[in-house]
């Protein structure tokens, strides 16, 4: 699943008749001042700054700023985008339009994906720290392939206290979330908080988290921007234009930045899975999660390769998958031999650097015995085919060096 950050999923509420604030998304403190000229709307306009990543507890950080004018805005988008702290750093920030209210009366709804269809939750006690009144949260079931009907709404509304008189909005505002919910592929979306204002329309989503499922992206061509990681901090560059190539390429290719000692190229993700359990089990901390499946072109393979091999302090690199069924082995190894070599000419990787390899699967002879002769181009490399266990070469590079 990808999440997607506030701004996108704002314009997508707003694609479903959601009323949400304007707002703008700025990467520097230089281009929050041109927005300013390029929207007349926001001079004389409160104005609330928030951290444009996919993080949570932002209030609760010091990630988002009521601001009362472009002065104070502007020292607003400052403090936030020079925020680094807990690993956490901000690329991005949101300013909108900081919608008149009443503070006491900020309210809670999300929509998640279940077994026996989707669950509904709605609360009159939304903000910053719904969770420690979650027991006043309601739950509503609504069983695939079906779709609640205004009365439905209405009464789920009055029995998690709503009062009377907003009844009938309310149930067209969840009417129009869910609508977007299932239209857009979601399994996850969370307004904290909406609230009622006393013109039309009444009802106004004030934030929104969003998980839409990434593999359904080929039947939104308006789907027009990115996914974030969800580790809880920005995408770093390296990992962007991987995510960038995943969404061009048949088949798939990932990569997620960690701090250790040992780099993995699985072929799959159940060999990622497998070999990172046995690099632990083994004394070493991970490098990277990666993975490569379904047959991605060669190219996409190298781009992954790069950007693996380029990690800092690694030690050793395990290029392993189990036995393919289609993948081609030759044609991935191919771009796996074009990024080492890449890597070792601009001197991203160490001369010290174990790589070992473990692959089978249709052309595998010729992918292994290609990849064997690059040991001629002083790469320390030891190959294995598919009568070696998996697992079996993680032990062996923590128990020997490569000659």
């Amino acid at each position: 699943m990808g999440k997607v950050v506030e701004g996108h999923s704002m314009g997508l509420m707003a694609k479903w008749g959601i009323a949400i604030p304007r707002y703008v998304v700025a990467d520097s403190v230089e281009q929050f001042d041109t927005l300013i000229s390029e929207n007349p709307w926001m001079d004389g306009t409160r104005l609330v700054v928030k951290a444009h990543e996919a993080i949570g507890g932002r209030g609760l950080r010091g990630l988002v700023k009521m601001c009362s004018d472009l002065k104070c805005t502007r020292k607003g988008v400052e403090d936030i985008l020079s925020y680094d702290q807990d690993g956490i750093t901000i690329n991005q920030v949101i300013i909108e339009e900081n919608v008149r209210h009443n503070r006491k009366k900020e309210y809670y709804a999300s929509i998640i994906s279940c077994r026996d269809g989707v669950e509904l939750l709605l609360s009159p006690l939304g903000g910053v720290h719904v969770e420690s009144q979650w027991n006043r949260v309601q739950r509503l079931l609504i069983p695939t392939g079906t779709r609640p009907d205004n009365e439905t709404l209405q009464w789920f509304a009055f029995s998690a206290g709503f009062s009377p008189d907003i009844l009938g909005d309310l149930a067209e505002f969840l009417t129009r979330l869910f609508d977007m919910f299932e239209n857009e592929d979601a399994t996850y979306l969370e307004i904290n908080p909406f609230t009622v204002t006393r013109k039309r329309p009444r009802i106004v989503a004030l934030d929104a988290v969003l998980d839409l499922d990434e593999t359904a992206k080929f039947r939104h061509p308006d789907w027009q921007f990115g996914f974030s990681s969800g580790l809880g901090r920005s995408m770093s560059h390296a990992e962007r234009s991987i995510q960038r190539i995943d969404e061009q390429v048949k088949g798939s290719v990932k990569f997620i930045e960690l701090d250790g000692d040992t780099a993995l190229l699985p072929a799959g993700g159940g060999a990622s899975v497998f070999l990172a359990d046995a690099v632990v089990r083994a004394g070493g901390t991970l490098a990277n999660y990666a993975e490569y499946s379904g047959d991605p072109p060669d190219w996409a393979v190298e781009a992954l390769t790069e950007r693996v091999c380029s990690l800092k302090g690694v030690k050793r690199i395990i290029i392993g998958g189990a036995i393919a069924n289609f993948t081609d082995v030759k044609k991935t190894f191919t771009g796996i031999i074009q990024g080492l070599r890449k890597v070792r000419s601009c001197g991203k990787m160490g001369d010290n650097v174990d790589i070992w390899v473990r692959r089978g699967g249709p052309n595998e002879e010729e992918a292994l015995q290609e990849i064997r002769k690059i040991s001629d181009e002083g790469f320390r490399i030891r190959v294995f085919d598919r009568k070696t266990a998996l697992t079996d070469i993680v032990d062996m590079a923590f128990a020997e060096q490569v000659a």
